[in-house]
């Protein structure tokens, strides 16, 4: 079966993570193909699409909402799993598809529901963000009980969680 895995990422974990899965599926036999969703090839060549997407400021990305739209009737005939990357998810409660709400507003915004979802941890990574996007992120985590020192640099991904995701993708059929 030929896999097609698209990420739309801002500061390049989601892609990181993309890759990760690729080297896994690739390893377990799958031939896979990793493109960003701006580069998206048809899906017509692809039994099975695995989607990544992170959040930036509250929200995945409208490209990414306009994607699964726009080819939802062609997902839907396929294998198909989307996963969310966000730093909300680094907290237990706030970790799962049925518990995450950027996950909960992104089914809604497009509709429908891929069959297999999974939320991730993502990165934080200050001395990398601008200063604006810096500062808002700080006082969030300030809130939240975050990491709020400048020159924190850290990943929140369950990289178990990710390889469990690979096996499950790769088994669906």
């Amino acid at each position: 079966m030929k896999t097609l895995i698209l990420y739309a990422s801002v500061h390049g974990h989601t892609q990181l993570i993309c890759e990760r899965l690729q080297t896994q599926l690739q390893a377990m036999g799958d031939d896979v193909t990793l493109a960003a969703l701006a580069t998206a090839p048809a899906l017509s060549g692809f039994d099975k699409v695995l989607i990544g997407g992170s959040i930036r400021h509250g929200k995945h990305q409208a490209a990414l909402v306009s994607y699964m739209r726009q080819h939802q009737a062609a997902l839907e005939q396929k294998v198909c799993g989307f996963f969310s990357v966000s730093l909300v998810a680094r907290k237990p409660g706030k970790n799962t598809p049925t518990t995450n709400a950027y996950m909960q507003a992104f089914l809604k915004q497009i509709e429908w529901q891929p069959p297999i979802l999974e939320v991730l941890g993502g990165r934080l990574n200050y001395p990398g963000l601008g200063t604006m996007d810096r500062n808002i992120i700080r006082f969030i985590m300030w809130m939240t009980k975050g990491p709020t020192a400048p020159d924190t640099d850290i990943t929140f991904t369950d990289w178990d969680k990710v390889s469990a995701l690979a096996k499950r993708f790769h088994q669906a059929r």
